[in-house]
């Protein structure tokens, strides 16, 4: 959930709609992977496939980049991933700090698709002094007073949040006043930026709580699948007993 905005001149001057740059990752994904098979061309029917989007809308998001493919041929992959990663400014080098270095900023830390996506880990960044020069993914981590340095001296401006909920709003508000304007927060809180800030939410026990609301209804309809016809109703079955309509009316 975004709550605040970055505006981005070359894209936004070009008309480029948000939905459209928010696939633009998706199909940069699928290809990578058909780069990496040395595959030269692909349809828009099977891009659009591999990225999970109807053909028709991604031609139209294609459109906006000036890539029309060719007819009876199709995109060239590897001009397409230079576009893209063109357009999402992915063709250099973006420092990113890490803060709490907890499991799941030792894990981001640990990825490895950051550096072949355009990222670099300049920072690792805790407040138990404990962590302080403990080595984490071949970075040692710093201690959280050194934040506005640490910001300053690696020209950063895309910040992770991997915090307690508690203290990531104080942690947002000093990596915005030290220069960050991009975060990417994975803890459970909504944070509060002025505008000219991009926050970008990842919160994966929502995810798991709408991935249940849809296995919910998938065992609800099997079991309406399987149940036994109800019996007719009849006048005198939306009575009560003493005669009076049921305040629940029968479907």
């Amino acid at each position: 959930m975004a709550t605040g905005r970055t505006h981005r001149p070359a894209t936004r001057s070009r008309g480029i709609p948000e939905a459209t740059v928010a696939r633009l990752p998706l199909y940069l994904r699928a290809l990578t992977a058909l780069s990496e098979r040395s595959v030269p061309t692909v349809s828009s029917e099977e891009l659009a496939a591999a990225a999970g989007v109807n053909s028709a809308k991604l031609r139209k998001d294609f459109s906006y980049l000036g890539s029309y493919g060719t007819r009876g041929v199709g995109y060239d992959v590897e001009y397409l991933v230079y576009q893209i990663s063109r357009e999402l400014g992915l063709t250099q080098d973006w420092p990113v700090v890490i803060v709490g270095i907890g499991n799941l900023g030792a894990a981001l830390a640990n990825y490895g698709g950051f550096a072949s996506r355009g990222f670099r880990v300049a920072a690792l960044i805790d407040a138990d002094p404990a962590m302080a020069g403990r080595q984490v993914a071949g970075i040692a981590v710093q201690h959280s007073d050194d934040l506005e340095k640490i910001i300053s001296d690696n020209g950063v401006s895309i910040g992770v949040i991997t915090t307690p909920p508690g203290v990531a709003q104080q942690v947002c508000d000093r990596l915005v006043a030290a220069g960050v304007t991009s975060i990417l927060n994975f803890a459970p809180t909504v944070l509060s930026v002025p505008d000219g800030v991009d926050v970008r939410k990842v919160d994966l026990s929502i995810e798991l709580q709408i991935l249940a609301f849809h296995e919910q209804r998938k065992a609800g309809e099997e079991h309406e699948g399987t149940a036994a016809p109800a019996a007719p109703h009849h006048d005198s079955d939306e009575q009560g007993p003493d005669g009076d309509v049921p305040a629940v009316m029968p479907a």
